[in-house]
């Protein structure tokens, strides 16, 4: 009889639960539905110059005129002051001054980048028609930085962030992500987890963009070869972290951006990069713990902080789209606004107005003030930038 009167009392409390469910959501649509949230468009907060002034103002000007790109590059540096680890934070902190391809110090010579070009081809991880001058990109002295961090792009000149500072703001986002989503693992499941590797494997991720993507004379950025299937900054980050002997722990997560170890074919790629990397930095990537013995997967049991730094790295997603479009609509103004030519969109005439608007607004604020407002506010925004 009890065991009955159990049954009784469990279906009737979930029919209740079920009706009184249905009520309280059917109140609750009709409540909110009819008010729905609205974004407000950010207030651009820029100083206004001629397009000649554009023309006359390197990259790294324009940067260090923004305020967007100053408060991402400050909250970058207050942020791995936050590495509780003493030599960690201070080799991070040093790479956010000074991302100098120190790396370069092992190939003083046009002989011993051909070698390691052959080493990387032996591998497959690189094409034979490739030039040490494409996958090693310029360097004049491996002490100092081709590009203040700061300053440079967050990527090709065709994709996200590129525009002066877009690193700053595309890497502020990331890291701001990953913590995000290190805070929510560790609150919801517990996982023991440490930050300081989430941090500093992401701070770093593409500390080496300003090396490869170094500003041109024409005000384009340079263009990005391939190691090992993916972009050279990748594998090329992480041999400067290799040479500068950081943690393997924090090697084997910054690894980890660009794909994750879930699955043997994604691990397979982590784990060529990682080797690609070694190669360059001429050691071994099992004898430094970044590999298994028979070097064929990341390091067992494989970290958490690998996977919350790849989740970080997921910016492009809606920057890669938001570039794309917003180049398409400056060209249009430039054209109806400014009276550049066709011609004019493949110079330095456009490609300086470019870079000032994008550096100033961002194009993520531009994309934002288009969407939530209209193509009439993003033309007034635009002229407030750069006078007509």
């Amino acid at each position: 009889m009890s065991n009955l009167m159990e049954d009784i009392n469990l279906n009737f409390n979930r029919r209740d639960f079920i009706k009184m469910s249905a009520g309280a959501m059917a109140a609750l649509a009709a409540t909110t539905l009819p008010f729905p949230v609205s974004a407000k468009a950010p207030t651009i907060k820029a100083t206004q110059i001629s397009l000649q002034d554009c023309l006359t103002m390197d990259p790294v000007s324009m940067a260090e005129k923004s305020t967007y790109i100053k408060s991402a590059y400050d909250y970058l540096v207050k942020t791995a002051n936050e590495i509780q680890d003493s030599n960690l934070r201070r080799s991070t902190i040093e790479i956010l001054h000074n991302p100098a391809p120190r790396l370069m110090e092992l190939y003083p010579t046009n002989a011993e980048k051909e070698q390691v070009k052959q080493r990387l081809f032996a591998a497959g991880y690189l094409k034979p028609s490739a030039a040490t001058d494409e996958f090693l990109p310029p360097c004049k002295d491996p002490s100092q930085a081709v590009l203040p961090f700061y300053a440079a792009p967050g990527s090709g000149y065709a994709s996200h962030h590129s525009y002066p500072g877009g690193l700053a703001t595309h890497v502020a986002v990331n890291v701001k992500a990953a913590l995000g989503f290190f805070n929510a693992y560790k609150e919801v499941s517990g996982f023991p987890m440490n930050r300081d590797i989430v941090i500093a494997a992401q701070t770093l991720h593409d500390l080496h963009k300003p090396w490869v993507f170094q500003w041109q004379k024409n005000g384009t950025s340079r263009t990005e070869y391939p190691i090992a299937g993916t972009g050279s900054h990748h594998v090329l980050s992480l041999a400067e972290l290799i040479y500068r002997r950081f943690p393997a722990q924090v090697i084997v997560a910054q690894a980890c951006a660009h794909n994750h170890p879930g699955t043997a074919d994604d691990e397979r790629e982590v784990v060529n990069w990682l080797t690609a990397a070694s190669i360059l930095a001429k050691q071994d990537a099992v004898n430094l713990g970044l590999l298994t013995k028979d070097g064929k997967t990341l390091p067992l049991p494989r970290r958490t902080e690998g996977f919350i730094t790849h989740l970080g790295d997921h910016d492009w997603v809606l920057s890669v789209p938001s570039a794309k479009w917003m180049i398409a609509k400056l060209s249009e103004i430039a054209q109806k606004e400014y009276l550049m030519t066709d011609t004019d969109l493949q110079t330095q005439k456009f490609y300086a107005f470019r870079n000032y608007v994008f550096s100033q607004a961002t194009l993520e604020q531009l994309y934002a003030i288009w969407t939530l407002k209209n193509e009439e506010a993003l033309v007034d925004t635009v002229k407030t930038i750069v006078a007509l």
